[in-house]
Formats: structure tokens, C-alpha cells, sequence
């Protein structure tokens, strides 16, 4: 077996008729395979448009949120937290929120706040994250804290801590 490292024929034959080959592989293979991928891809982005565009006709109302006078930078912890309750239908007295000061790391300002939703079902609490997560892009989730209320069939308190990235 080690005789065939020592043959000449090894290294000026298979070696280049493999190097040869390789483009080959490429063109018959991998090529076909990216197509086929960029194909999928456009299939799919084209069908997302059309799902926005069914999103859109069954609920206009997510457009309410985008408001073109408000600057991404001037998020308010208070103003976010309103509308989005106001939208799933949490009335005011339902949740508390407690914000920090904007702080400043590496040339990155965040913000952290904590919002207490009480006795909410989980379908108001889930259209509540989505939405506020959906209006504000730089908005993260960090913590979230289900606790059942007991005796009542749908009645949840939440624990959420949110941290803005300006």
C-alpha cells in the first residue's frame, strides 16, 4: 500500500484527472441544485406577497400602527405599551409598567421595562406581544412569566421584561 504514494503515475495522472473533473462536478451538480434553490426562493417570495396581501384585507387595522409623524427613535415605553393594549383590548387598569433610565454601552442606548399584564386570557396577551414585537423591531422580549389565576377558567397573570435597542 505505501508503493502507491511512491508511483509517479499517481501524481501525473490521477491527481490532474481528478482536478479535471471537478468543474465538472461543479457545472452537474451543484449548479442545478442553486437553480433549483433560486427557483424555491422566488416561488416563495411571490406567495408571501400574496399572503400579506390576504393579511391586510382581513385586518386592515395593523396598518393603525405604523405612524409615519412618529420617528423610530422617539420610542416611549408608555405610548408602545397603550396602543398595543388598546388594540387587543386590555383595558388600563389590567397592567402596570415600571421603565428604566436610557442607558448607553459601546455606543448602543437601551432601555429596559417591566410590564405586569393581570388577569388577562391568552389569547388578549398573545395578540398583546405580537403586536407590540411586530410595531417595534428593536423591541426584545428577555423574560416572560405565565402564573395562573385560580379559579377562573381563562384568567392569567403576566411577567414581562422588554429591552429597547435605540
Amino acid at each position: 500500500m505505501k508503493d502507491i504514494y511512491r508511483n509517479p503515475t499517481l501524481y501525473y495522472i490521477l491527481v490532474p484527472a481528478i482536478f479535471a473533473l471537478w468543474p465538472l462536478l461543479i457545472w452537474g451538480v451543484s449548479l442545478p441544485k442553486a437553480n433549483r434553490s433560486l427557483d424555491k426562493e422566488l416561488k416563495d417570495y411571490k406567495d408571501a406577497g400574496v399572503i400579506i396581501d390576504e393579511i391586510l384585507k382581513l385586518d386592515p387595522d395593523r396598518l393603525e400602527l405604523v405612524d409615519p409623524k412618529i420617528d423610530a427613535d422617539e420610542f416611549d415605553y408608555a405610548r408602545a405599551v397603550q396602543q398595543a393594549a388598546n388594540l387587543c383590548g386590555i383595558p388600563s387598569a389590567n397592567y402596570k409598567l415600571s421603565s428604566g433610565i436610557v442607558l448607553t454601552s459601546d455606543k448602543q442606548k437601551s432601555q429596559s421595562a417591566n410590564i405586569a399584564l393581570r388577569q388577562v386570557d391568552l389569547e388578549k396577551f398573545a395578540k398583546f406581544i405580537s403586536t407590540i414585537q411586530l410595531r417595534w423591531a428593536n423591541l426584545r422580549c428577555n423574560s416572560l412569566k405565565l402564573t395562573k389565576k385560580k379559579g377562573l377558567p381563562d384568567a392569567w397573570d403576566v411577567d414581562i421584561e422588554f429591552k429597547y435597542y435605540y
